[in-house]
């Protein structure tokens, strides 16, 4: 499903902003500023906990995997991202449903398999998922190239990238192998609890700003902020790749 504005004219000046405008603005840069302070890692309480304990602890991990998921900035713009245009709640649960199947699969496979992935890149390649999201609200593919992205398809790929970076964030726990499976799921059955909150905040948040009279002008602005944090979290990330 593509989404684009009304007037591809008026798409090149930048509208005035309103104050929901000013308040989704402020919140991508929120969420940029705190990737300063929590990428790549996790709270030393959280880390102590895990690594203290072995066996099965469903309500613990389902507890964390809720709090990633909740202040997990970058799946938050690229979820804000692939809903911005969907009314229909039988769309957003589609969308929703592949990203999370994207996720879960690369989670539990990466964690359970050990699979090594460098968390710089991998939060790269979550940056890149923002950009492409916020340029394919824009309809820029379409104007550039004169073809269209299954959007379906993107979300389920890009949900796959996003499962490693879990999966990298949770290898730093350093879970003991000891009820590993059903910490896993109780950590995914967390990440899907926090999503579905999260998801509720900005449904609510968005049917407030869709009913007002400027929100498709409004929206060029907000998505061409949701592109430059996506591009500003690529830089950030690389920039740790290389000097890591």
């Amino acid at each position: 499903m593509t989404h684009t504005f009304p007037s591809r004219g008026r798409a090149a000046v930048l509208p005035r902003s309103g104050p929901l405008l000013h308040a989704f603005i402020g919140v991508l840069l929120y969420l940029f500023l705190s990737a300063f302070a929590h990428a790549h890692g996790v709270t030393e309480g959280d880390k102590g906990y895990i690594q203290e304990i072995s066996g099965t602890h469903l309500l613990p991990f389902t507890y964390l995997g809720a709090k990633h998921m909740v202040t997990g900035y970058d799946h938050l713009l690229f979820l804000a991202g692939v809903i911005f245009f969907l009314y229909k709640l039988k769309d957003i649960a589609l969308y929703v449903s592949l990203f999370a199947i994207g996720h879960s699969v690369t989670m539990l496979y990466g964690v359970y398999a050990g699979v090594n992935v460098n968390a710089y890149l991998i939060d790269a390649i979550i940056g890149l998922s923002v950009v492409y999201k916020a340029l394919d609200n824009l309809g820029a593919f379409q104007r550039w190239f004169g073809v269209q992205p299954n959007t379906k398809v993107a979300t389920l790929v890009f949900g796959l990238f996003h499962g490693f970076g879990l999966a990298a964030k949770i290898q730093e726990f350093e879970i003991a192998r000891d009820g590993l499976l059903p910490n896993l799921l109780a950590f995914n059955v967390g990440v899907e609890i926090g999503q579905l909150l999260a998801l509720g905040a900005i449904l609510i948040a968005m049917g407030f700003w869709r009913r007002t009279a400027g929100f498709f002008q409004h929206a060029y602005t907000a998505n061409v902020a949701m592109m430059c944090a996506g591009f500003m979290l690529i830089g950030y990330q690389l920039t740790g790749l290389f000097v890591s």
